[in-house]
């Protein structure tokens, strides 16, 4: 179930969209479906269109937050490791 084509479909397009700014998109497939006022009506309207089938909803930003993710944890003793 990856999604990550549109994923990015999103990517390619977001830079057009600067009028939808905070407002979610649906994406399936190469189609963008359309744009929502909340994440809610976004996944109403994904599964009313594309029922249990996989679909794209994401909240527009005019700049993408980056998470960076570490691992706080001692390395394993390589004794341990077969």
């Amino acid at each position: 179930m990856s999604l990550d084509h549109e994923m990015a479909v999103y990517k390619r397009s977001i830079k057009d969209w600067h009028d939808y700014v905070g407002q979610y998109v649906l994406i399936k497939g190469d189609e963008v479906c359309g744009f929502y006022a909340s994440y809610e009506d976004a996944l109403t309207a994904g599964y009313g269109r594309f029922g249990l089938e996989p679909f794209f909803v994401k909240e527009i930003h005019a700049i993408e937050q980056t998470h960076h993710v570490t691992r706080m944890i001692e390395p394993c003793h390589t004794s341990l490791v077969r």
